[in-house]
């Protein structure tokens, strides 16, 4: 294996659970965002000799994550829809009620506003990088981000819902 391969490796190694983690909430499925990621890193590793001249990586992987979730929201109605059961949780003290509830309600919402508040909340993307990702203007993302968090709010069972939007 050459300094290639052992770089790709590197990122692959560093990114999957990252991926994962942002897949699963885009998805709300863990087998789904198993494939997810799959689908992803394979783009990823085809292209990885173009993208050494691409300054971020990251940035084309997490593009190319949600390309393909919404693809695959495109194509959903020739697929089979998953039941999967919950996660095993090895995080301590964690509020499943309130993530089960939020996990829902974020699977209720349309795909791009989904998209957008994952990738502004959950990936810490500014509204100028979540719209240069996704290819929209600002002023889209932070509406998209704006309508989400209402719905979700709304959603919600009270108390819940801590969101706070950035124009707040």
């Amino acid at each position: 294996m050459g300094q290639d391969d052992g770089a790709l490796e590197d990122f692959i190694d560093g990114r999957r659970e990252q991926l994962f983690r942002s897949a699963f909430l885009l998805c709300g499925n863990r087998d789904e965002a198993d494939d997810l990621v799959q689908t992803t890193l394979l783009k990823v590793v085809l292209a990885w000799r173009r993208l050494e001249r691409i300054d971020n990586v990251d940035a084309y992987a997490r593009r190319t994550l949600v390309n393909v979730f919404i693809a695959s929201r495109r194509r959903m109605w020739w697929r089979e829809r998953p039941f999967g059961e919950l996660p095993e949780s090895s995080a301590p003290a964690v509020d499943l009620d309130a993530g089960l509830a939020v996990q829902a309600a974020l699977g209720r919402l349309p795909v791009k506003q989904r998209t957008v508040l994952v990738l502004r909340f959950w990936e810490d993307l500014s509204a100028e990088a979540t719209a240069d990702l996704l290819g929209m203007r600002p002023g889209t993302v932070r509406s998209h981000a704006s309508r989400g968090i209402a719905a979700l709010r709304a959603a919600l069972p009270h108390g819940i819902h801590q969101l706070q939007s950035e124009e707040a």
